[in-house]
């Protein structure tokens, strides 16, 4: 960990994705909680978060391509500069249509589909491919403080001042990062000319290739469609929940989603530091089988209490096997890829998560009504338990796969590791 932070492009690019990452939780957590206490609807809440998602599937051809053939820090600082610009409506307060909240959604989606690809591809470049897992691993740290800040800041500011005090908070962590990201990163190269010359659809289809085709990212690309289904059907039956089934206020969501920060802390400096060799795609099979786990647990405990001291205790658990998931799907993305390839595919792998939530989300939010929401949140932690055992039966060769070495054993890691330097 001292080695990653011993590179200081890569620690401005740290603190610049922490304030991004903050902003975003912001309205990630008030937005959808001021639909549902506007509305009372759980399908309205739905319909935000899939048109949130939706900008992600459509513009995913072309965000993978710029994140190859532009500059991927400016390419960041713009984005930065557009979303602060499309947020601007919102400063309306209680009166802003729910519309236009809906517009604000899909173009804040739409920049975000951008940043992330140009963001995890230039990882890579500034730490090197070897030290990508550790570096995913001090990134989620920085997620885990973001979602604390930001979720928690997005619930309160709702709560206490509305929904534009929340914007305002918004734009200052915004602006913070724009700065951090002004400056060049020294030795960063140029985009390659192929990468450059390469047509937006066709330069896609590159990485959906590398996606379906590649035999190490294969069971990956399944895994990812089935946690992507349970993630979106999370941001609809949170809110209800929360609110309906524990009883909570605006506020009490923003401190449940936010507090899973302090497990994503420990988690991430675990992938930092102890668990930096381990491939990818090992963390990403035993994370979601602990999320899907924890979940099972948090969602049936309701039947015995609804104290909200025990589930910031267990929310705060569950920030932990998330952060692992998440480290590991991009740390076997990122060494696989091709670098020249490596923003589509990234950008691929970002639009199969958005269509797998905006799915899930869509479900949960058709049939919450019909059968009440402890059916499909029990349906939704064991949707992650599957993507578990796709990928450790994958492993085993179960799926008609072979097992690739991203899915060794801890003894085989520990084996053909190169040991780590101490600095």
């Amino acid at each position: 960990m001292r080695q990653l932070l011993g590179v200081p492009s890569f620690v401005r690019l740290w603190v610049a994705a922490f304030f991004s990452e903050s902003a975003e939780w912001m309205l990630q957590v008030a937005l959808p909680v001021f639909l549902f206490a506007t509305t009372g609807s759980a399908a309205t809440t739905a319909l935000s978060v899939v048109l949130g998602l939706l900008p992600a599937m459509l513009l995913s051809p072309a965000a993978g391509v710029v994140a190859d053939r532009w500059n991927r820090r400016v390419v960041l600082a713009v984005v930065c500069a557009g979303q602060a610009v499309v947020a601007l409506p919102l400063l309306a307060g209680s009166g802003v249509p729910v519309a236009v909240v809906y517009v604000v959604m899909a173009a804040q989606a739409g920049l975000a589909s951008v940043f992330e690809p140009a963001r995890n591809a230039l990882v890579p470049e500034l730490v090197g491919v070897a030290e990508v897992t550790g570096a995913n691993g001090l990134m989620s740290v920085n997620g885990s403080v973001a979602r604390l800040a930001g979720g928690w800041a997005g619930g309160a500011l709702l709560g206490w001042g509305g929904l534009g005090h929340v914007v305002l908070g918004y734009l200052a962590a915004l602006a913070v990062a724009a700065v951090l990201l002004a400056r060049p990163f020294p030795g960063v190269a140029a985009p390659r000319g192929v990468a450059r010359r390469a047509p937006v659809p066709g330069g896609w289809f590159d990485g959906l290739r590398d996606l379906t085709r590649d035999p190490h990212l294969r069971a990956t690309g399944v895994a990812t469609v089935l946690t992507s289904v349970a993630q979106g059907m999370f941001l609809v039956l949170f809110v209800v929940f929360v609110l309906d089934v524990l009883g909570g206020s605006e506020a009490d969501a923003g401190l449940l989603r936010g507090v899973q920060a302090i497990g994503g802390l420990a988690a991430g400096f675990a992938v930092a530091t102890c668990a930096r060799r381990v491939p990818g795609a090992q963390l990403l099979a035993w994370g979601a089988l602990a999320v899907g786990l924890v979940s099972a647990l948090i969602w049936n405990l309701a039947a015995f209490t609804t104290a909200l001291g025990v589930y910031v205790g267990l929310f705060a658990v569950a920030g932990g096997p998330a952060v692992v998931t998440g480290a590991g799907l991009l740390a076997h993305v990122q060494s696989v890829a091709a670098p020249e390839r490596a923003g589509r595919v990234l950008s691929t792998v970002f639009a199969v998560m958005a269509a797998g939530q905006a799915a899930g989300a869509l479900l949960a939010g058709a049939l919450v009504a019909v059968t009440g929401p402890a059916l499909l949140l029990d349906v939704q932690a064991a949707v992650y338990v599957l993507a578990a055992l796709v990928l450790l039966g994958w492993r085993k060769g179960r799926f008609g796969g072979s097992r690739g070495p991203g899915l060794a054993t801890v003894e085989e890691c520990r084996l053909s590791s190169p040991p780590a330097t101490s600095t």
